[in-house]
């Protein structure tokens, strides 16, 4: 198989990983497996401690399942990119509010070599987690006010930076000093990437309503975290990507 870089390098033969992030989700991971296996050649459901039978489904249903380090998302996330052999990594939640059958539109502009990193956009493709409460309203200032940040520093037009519903390449992801434990992982996958000279795209995808379960995220407490994760990180300075990526 033609690899990252190679002269003969054939896009559509990369193999596809996909990662579902999964904490107590026994009434949807077995479908989601299901759903997920035919769109790539391997999947690794990372098991987040659940105390349910989430772990047994998924292996049931044909999933790889490996427990992640325990502290948090973004962990998980690191963990699993030594666990996958996919030249192309995605990466998605397991509580049914992402749909597998736009797999295929996040993957494309990597394959076509157009970009590195490709995140599902809410903003482009709605949402129906949308609620009139005061956590939804802080949720929706914060996720644009961050993207409005970014775009700004860094002169791109980005539309979603917080989905956690994207692919990137793994060799690009592997290079990126990621070291939030926490779901802001997700934002600083995103302005890593950008700071390291590799591109970053947003395709329309839909947000469900999670099928199952409740939400691990405590709005009230993590925001502020978001926003010390944001400046922290918006504030470093852009550097070459190493010679070694792939072009």
């Amino acid at each position: 198989m033609s690899r990252v870089g190679s002269g003969s390098h054939d896009a559509s033969r990369e193999r596809l990983s996909a990662v579902i992030l999964a904490r107590d989700e026994e009434g949807t991971i077995g479908p989601l497996v299901e759903a997920v296996l035919p769109l790539a050649d391997e999947v690794l459901v990372m098991d987040g401690h659940s105390t349910d039978r989430t772990a047994e489904i998924a292996r049931a249903a044909g999933a790889r399942v490996e427990r992640d380090p325990g502290l948090g998302k973004g962990s998980a996330v690191r963990a699993s990119l030594k666990l996958v052999s996919g030249e192309i990594v995605v990466f998605m939640d397991a509580d049914g509010s992402h749909d597998p059958a736009d797999i295929p539109k996040l993957i494309e502009p990597i394959r076509g070599r157009r970009a590195d990193l490709v995140v599902g956009s809410r903003f482009a493709g709605g949402s129906d987690e949308l609620a009139v409460n005061a956590g939804q309203l802080i949720r929706t200032i914060g996720n644009i006010s961050m993207n409005i940040a970014i775009n700004k520093r860094f002169g791109v037009e980005l539309t979603d930076t917080l989905n956690g519903f994207r692919a990137i390449r793994r060799d690009v992801v592997l290079a990126l000093p990621l070291r939030e434990n926490r779901h802001t992982m997700e934002q600083e996958m995103v302005i890593q990437t950008i700071r390291l000279g590799y591109r970053v795209a947003n395709v329309p995808t839909h947000e469900y309503v999670r099928r199952y379960g409740r939400s691990h995220i405590n709005i009230w407490r993590e925001w502020p975290i978001f926003v010390w994760c944001l400046l922290r990180n918006l504030i470093q300075p852009r550097r070459r990507r190493p010679s070694s990526d792939a072009e």
